[in-house]
């Protein structure tokens, strides 16, 4: 961990108005720190090392989706939580990526500060440059802390954002079918 990044908390700390030296507070830079590195430890992660050569022979051209995989992440704007879940489908030509590779794609973007609408794009650009897919599709739906605990205080607003690529941007048929298994077709 960077040495600084518990001092900087506890400037933070003084800065609000709230005295570092109380007792419930003497650990909290420290705490702090250490959970920011946590939720930022997608910098730390390579789409070689998260692959790990985890990409399969297959004669399966048919889509391949990942439904509802959990995500967290840090709104690069206020550095609040966004809290949601990820759709991620790709059509193989020969190669198949491991199951939980997936996930941790998703992941590795995700532990960074970041926006939701690029978060999609990285997501499902990574996924196409590891499998050279016929089309890849990614869809993210996801609740903003920056907007339910500040601002203008919506609880039930959530924000869903989508990237086509390939196939699934070119037919009409394949983005509709990715989307009635996924339950946001009509």
């Amino acid at each position: 961990m960077n040495p600084e990044l518990p001092n900087h908390y506890r400037e933070i700390i003084l800065g609000i108005g709230e005295n570092p030296e109380r007792e419930g507070l003497l650990d909290t830079p420290k705490r702090a720190a250490k959970a920011m590195q946590y939720l930022c430890n997608g910098y730390q992660k390579s789409l070689e090392e998260v692959v790990n050569g985890a990409l399969f022979e297959s004669d399966n051209d048919e889509m391949v989706i990942v439904r509802d995989i959990e995500l967290y992440s840090l709104c690069e704007h206020h550095i609040l939580p966004f809290i949601g879940k990820a759709h991620v489908a790709y059509i193989p030509t020969g190669k198949v990526l491991g199951l939980s590779k997936v996930a941790r794609i998703v992941d590795m973007f995700a532990r960074r500060l970041q926006i939701q609408e690029n978060l999609t794009k990285q997501i499902a650009d990574a996924i196409q440059q590891v499998t050279n897919a016929a089309g890849v599709a990614v869809v993210i739906e996801a609740k903003h802390m920056c907007m339910m605990m500040r601002g203008v205080e919506k609880q039930n607003s959530v924000m869903t954002s989508s990237v086509m690529l390939g196939a699934f941007r070119e037919s009409c048929n394949t983005r509709h079918e990715f989307l009635q298994l996924i339950g946001r077709g009509k």
